[in-house]
């Protein structure tokens, strides 16, 4: 086995390895795990909106 022969194998197990994570990232199942991870951020604003709004009315 030469040194092609092994790059070619590693190639393709890379371009393997890219496909399956490109097919995870947009498949149907996760988004709306993704989307609600996206959302995270803005669950401390409206965290911090109510406790605004709690602090302005005592």
């Amino acid at each position: 086995m030469d040194i092609g022969t092994i790059h070619s194998i590693w190639t393709v197990i890379l371009f393997g390895s890219f496909i399956g994570i490109v097919l995870w990232a947009y498949s149907k199942r996760r988004k709306s795990q993704f989307d609600e991870a996206a959302n995270l951020v803005f669950a401390d604003e409206e965290k911090d909106m109510a406790t605004r709004e709690k602090d302005r009315s005592k």
